[in-house]
């Protein structure tokens, strides 16, 4: 099974909905040009994409084709109906990412890699596919190995990296929602204002709401924060030492972020 059949689809038809309305309704206004910002952001997407092909060419469906064949995995252990397996493989893929996601924010050379994704000095759908490659290889390496662990099926392995590109477009997307509509999906979802909070310049609020797709991870692991000290129109965004510049969001600049000095000490 190519996964690409259906993730490129879907990932498009996501990709301009999101773009259609925020540009419709925009939260916020950018400090930066964007022309500028998306055409850094949009080649740092192509690198990754090609740096994860080139260190795993059979993809992730492969790795999950590969653990079939050899019956590795938990799940091959027990007999357990397929419909279980499917729901738990898919939750434990998002535990994993959701998990995945605090180390990056908790170890310092792991940091380095994903502050590229917070140096945006806007947040907006070309967010969500803004990851340096070596933070992408990264990133397979560790849900190629839960995969693995798991012996998660291959269609749930499709489905969740469906899901996963979607929900990242989704509440990046420079959008606000009606507060009270906002509150309510946020009971189950991480929606674009919880996750802006998430890309507060101030640490005590970018360490929160480290969900990409659901919001009860954060909250059963005590990491969920639902208002930021600022407003969201005021919201602080990005970090504070890459100001929003030309030069700070061309892809050189992004591919050598984390490789200089000026990276932010993150607590």
């Amino acid at each position: 099974m190519d996964a690409n059949f259906v993730r490129l689809p879907v990932f498009l038809a996501v990709f301009a909905i999101m773009a259609l309305l925020e540009a419709w309704l925009p939260a916020r206004q950018a400090p930066l040009n964007r022309w500028l910002r998306w055409r850094g952001n949009l080649l740092l997407l192509v690198t990754g994409a090609l740096a994860g092909r080139l260190v795993l060419p059979a993809t992730l469906i492969g790795v999950a084709l590969w653990a079939q064949d050899a019956g590795i995995g938990l799940f091959h252990l027990f007999d357990v109906p397929g419909w279980v397996v499917m729901a738990v493989s898919i939750l434990l893929l998002d535990l994993a990412i959701y998990w995945q996601h605090r180390l990056f924010h908790r170890i310092p050379w792991l940091w380095r890699l994903h502050q590229v994704h917070h140096a945006d000095s806007h947040v907006d759908t070309t967010t969500g596919l803004r990851f340096h490659p070596f933070e992408i290889v990264v990133s397979l390496f560790i849900k190629g190995s839960v995969i693995v662990l798991l012996g998660a099926p291959v269609l749930a392995v499709v489905i969740f990296e469906v899901a996963l590109n979607a929900f990242s477009l989704f509440n990046h997307t420079n959008i606000r929602l009606p507060q009270k509509w906002d509150d309510r999906l946020a009971y189950l979802f991480i929606t674009q204002r919880l996750h802006r909070i998430h890309h507060s310049q101030y640490a005590r609020e970018t360490n929160t709401n480290f969900g990409f797709s659901v919001s009860w991870w954060d909250r059963l692991f005590n990491s969920y924060r639902s208002r930021a000290q600022q407003t969201d129109e005021t919201l602080d965004i990005g970090q504070r030492e890459y100001p929003p510049t030309a030069d700070n969001a061309s892809v050189f600049r992004l591919l050598a972020m984390p490789f200089t000095r000026a990276h932010a000490k993150h607590r």
